[in-house]
């Protein structure tokens, strides 16, 4: 061994020489991405439990809830995605809805009951929920184009509205889920987004009850190409002026016609309680 070669590990002083300092440096800097990156996840599921309303015990939980079956690497882990967390949600919030509504309309029938039901638990209302809460964003897809991806993630909000409030209760129990669709459900509840009955069918009770023949439909025009038309359908009543409605379809228009007169001639008095 050579007596003159330069010690790499250590100076005379016993202190660290400048190659065992720069390489300690270059290990920190290795490890302050992993850090980082971590310390920023961390962040980010703060946030979005923050939104939620609820502090996941099993983290898991909330991803696989998250988890697109495109973002899996074998299509026979789809277990892994949100579908079995959606069907589980789907039932809690039917459940939990059906409370709401039993106690908040003491004087509603079954059947009204259930109307209210299938409105507040259809896929857009669901959908709308997770647009309110931002959870767009944080899907995770496999790998797909930009445009696809963002049509994607619309198409899935209800379901996965539905995979979180699973995800919720099994996490937390029914009391976590019941307060999270009571906060997300309740003013929906309150405010009818869709009639109770179909429009046609409530302008032909109130024109049988008048003693009116039934309303006649009469297409006005289809305009727009033939893969998207649309319809405009007036509906005919003897006595009354006549009323208008668009839609993609004839049976759409022909709802909003019949909608239009109802609004105008004030059929069931403009409530639905």
């Amino acid at each position: 061994m050579n007596d003159d070669a330069p010690d790499i590990l250590t100076s005379s002083s016993g202190e660290a020489s400048p190659q065992v300092d720069a390489g300690r440096e270059v290990a920190a800097k290795k490890k302050r991405p992993k850090t980082r990156a971590k310390s920023t996840a961390k962040a980010a599921t703060a946030a979005l439990e923050a939104r939620i309303g609820h502090k996941f015990a099993s983290a898991a939980l909330l991803i696989t809830a998250l988890t697109h079956v495109s973002a899996l690497k074998s299509s026979r882990k789809r277990g892994d995605s949100y579908q079995r967390l959606e069907f589980l949600g789907d039932h809690v919030l039917g459940l939990i809805v059906s409370d709401m509504l039993y106690r908040a309309f003491p004087n509603a029938d079954e059947g009204e009951l259930s109307k209210r039901l299938a409105d507040l638990v259809r896929k857009e209302s669901c959908a709308d929920v997770a647009k309110s809460l931002g959870l767009v964003d944080d899907i995770k897809l496999g790998a797909v184009g930009a445009g696809a991806g963002a049509r994607l993630r619309k198409s899935v909000l209800g379901d996965i509205c539905e995979a979180v409030i699973g995800a919720v209760f099994l996490d937390g129990g029914y009391t976590a889920a019941a307060q999270f669709v009571e906060r997300n459900w309740t003013e929906r509840m309150h405010v009818l987004r869709r009639p109770l009955r179909d429009p046609k069918t409530m302008l032909q009770e109130w024109a049988q009850g008048k003693g009116l023949p039934t309303p006649v439909y009469r297409e006005i025009e289809r305009t727009g190409p033939h893969h998207d038309p649309q319809f405009r359908i007036a509906v005919e009543l003897p006595g009354l002026a006549i009323a208008e409605g668009t839609g993609g379809s004839k049976r759409a228009a022909e709802k909003a016609a019949a909608s239009a007169m109802i609004a105008r001639e004030g059929v069931g008095g403009g409530s639905n309680d």
